[in-house]
């Protein structure tokens, strides 16, 4: 996947998740483009589409992360 390849918003989701395995609420906070936790939800899934993010549960807690 190329970097081109990504919208601003999205590169920014993907950026916050690089250093670290955040959960959709602290993505949320980091990340100032997004406003909503649903406009986040999508830009979720089309980067895990993409195959550039992968996530898992941990204490009933769903974790995102850069692949």
């Amino acid at each position: 996947m190329l970097k081109s390849d990504l919208t601003a918003t999205e590169q920014s989701v993907l950026n916050a998740v690089r250093e670290e395995h955040l959960t959709s609420f602290e993505i949320l906070k980091k990340v100032e483009n997004v406003s909503l936790i649903l406009s986040l939800y999508n830009i979720l899934d089309k980067l895990n589409s993409k195959g550039v993010l992968k996530s898992y549960m941990k204490q009933n807690r769903k974790y995102h992360y850069a692949a």
